[in-house]
């Protein structure tokens, strides 16, 4: 029968055999003055050096996944650890359960999750368990006689034998969640381990809740954002819609709208008023209810529609400016008048064609004493799609203007023939194209339109 396994402190291997060999007695030598407090003050130098390293690290981090993979990596390298897990799940129950590994597959959290919560460190530590704020270390799991058959099965299964759980709690922040990190051997985190993942923890916890916070505002931005656009678009002979709406984290001026006007006829517009947050979202409602007006009485005159909202935007918000772009469709004529003011031309993409609509120059809504700008007419060949977006899209590739509209005209123009016919695909293709890797998704202000519309 194998010797049991003995415990060990992390970094320290009892299974080393100790020299049993006594030196001859050495003449003592009067230590220098001051040098255990010296060597003292250098360990803690390094420990605190250590923690505001990783504690800067966390604090750059402004999305929750992003702060709970540098947790849960951090945590690793302070209790020397190799792999862990981290559930995060708020008291309030405001935000969903969420389930994170380091070094584990989704079927190892799999196999995890089918033990009782009650059965391991870290399931005790997110019900709060009395005892188990401090953390619990389980430095020998299988040789624990009283552990929980399924919980030795799958320790065996994944191959750890010890493990440190932490919960992830504060005052002020109350109960987030909880962490724990797995030893391939019998081990456990020294107190001094024990003592910096704790004070970790613990700004972690109120950096987790603040992020929280702010996703939480985020979603509600984005509601409020979807709730003052069109909640579908219209079905007119003749021509298909497809939109696509992203919104930055503080909430912007980007909208869009389709309406039918009369004899099948069809308005589009986007548009986009200056600045961000709950204000600029605001002047973005009533500029898009008030072109709908203007539109159902003049949608034929492009010009009007634009001239109408310019002076009502100078006599209520003088301080305020926008762009828009408001264009009459014809789809059984397969033509369309526009007109813009500051506003991105529009694209026109089809078999033979892929090509920016030559728009004249024109100065934003509220910039002039008086906007005036000429219409113009084009007529989209049938299997045509024109694309109507705001400059976010151009601008959150980060690129310069000039580069970007290369960048969109390439985009679209490399949208697949077999997608060609549907406008969604369309739209989804320039999407990706121009805003890959996440970019969709950044912490930039600008938001985001693109409005697809097919002609048969």
């Amino acid at each position: 029968m194998s010797a049991p396994h003995l415990p060990k402190v992390a970094g320290i291997d009892p299974e080393v055999p100790v020299s049993t060999h006594t030196p001859a007695p050495l003449r003592e030598v009067p230590a220098a003055p001051g040098a255990f407090i010296q060597d003292r003050l250098a360990g803690w130098v390094s420990d605190l050096t250590t923690l505001h390293e990783l504690t800067e690290r966390l604090a750059g981090t402004t999305t929750l996944d992003a702060a709970l993979n540098e947790l849960l990596h951090a945590g690793a390298a302070l209790v020397g650890a190799r792999r862990g897990l981290l559930v995060l799940e708020p008291a309030d129950h405001g935000t969903p359960s969420t389930t994170l590994g380091l070094g584990l597959s989704h079927a190892d959290l799999g196999h995890l999750e089918t033990v009782e919560r009650g059965a391991t460190a870290l399931g005790r530590v997110l019900e709060g368990v009395p005892g188990t704020a401090d953390g619990i270390a389980s430095p020998d799991l299988l040789g624990d006689k009283d552990l929980d058959p399924r919980h030795r099965e799958v320790a065996t299964r994944l191959g750890y034998a010890a493990s440190y759980a932490l919960p992830l709690a504060s005052e002020q922040a109350g109960r987030l969640g909880g962490a724990a990190w797995l030893y391939d051997e019998p081990g456990e985190p020294s107190e001094k381990q024990r003592h910096l993942v704790g004070l970790y923890a613990r700004y972690a916890t109120e950096h987790l809740a603040r992020l929280i916070e702010l996703e939480r505002a985020r979603a509600d931005v984005a509601t409020v954002a979807e709730e003052l656009l069109p909640s579908r678009l219209p079905r007119i002979p003749g021509v298909q819609l497809a939109a696509r709406h992203r919104t930055g984290p503080r909430g912007g001026g980007d909208w869009y709208d389709a309406l039918p006007l009369p004899e099948h006829t069809l308005g589009l517009a986007v548009g986009s008023v200056g600045g961000s947050g709950p204000s600029a979202m605001a002047a973005m409602g009533r500029l898009r209810a008030s072109l709908r007006a203007y539109a159902v009485m003049e949608g034929e005159d492009p010009v009007a529609v634009l001239s109408d909202l310019e002076l009502l935007l100078r006599l209520t918000e003088p301080a305020r400016t926008a762009t828009a772009l408001f264009a009459y469709c014809e789809p059984a004529a397969r033509k369309v008048v526009l007109a813009g003011a500051g506003h991105t031309p529009p694209l026109v993409l089809g078999e033979r064609r892929c090509e920016f609509v030559e728009t004249t120059l024109s100065a934003p809504l509220g910039m002039l004493a008086c906007w005036e700008a000429p219409s113009v007419e084009f007529s989209p060949a049938p299997g045509e799609t024109v694309l109507l977006y705001t400059d976010g899209l151009l601008r959150r590739t980060g690129d310069p203007m000039d580069r970007a509209f290369a960048r969109l005209h390439s985009a679209a123009a490399s949208v697949p023939k077999a997608g060609r016919h549907d406008p969604a695909a369309v739209a989804d293709h320039v999407l990706r194209t121009m805003l890959p890797d996440g970019l969709d998704r950044t912490d930039s202000a600008e938001d985001v339109v693109i409005l697809a519309a097919h002609f048969d």
